[in-house]
């Protein structure tokens, strides 16, 4: 029977430090979720909470949408 690896789950930045907050405007904290082409990072990458990446994801989109971030990867 092979043994697998188990790691321990990343802790969520946002529920253990109060003080962070997620808004479309800190742009430079935003783009720590996105790949390099561009695309939101999975919850298993981010090691974000459910509710904490559903409330990423947003503020990332609205972000998109304000031309803060690009939608795409910068060629």
């Amino acid at each position: 029977m092979p043994e697998f690896d188990r790691r321990r789950r990343k802790a969520c930045s946002f529920c253990l430090d109060p003080s962070l907050t997620i808004d479309y405007k800190e742009v430079s904290r935003l783009r720590r979720y996105l790949s390099d082409r561009g695309k939101i990072l999975p919850r298993r990458m981010t090691g974000a909470c459910a509710r904490h990446q559903r409330r990423l994801t947003t503020e990332l989109k609205r972000a998109r949408h304000m031309a803060l971030l690009p939608f795409t990867a910068e060629i």
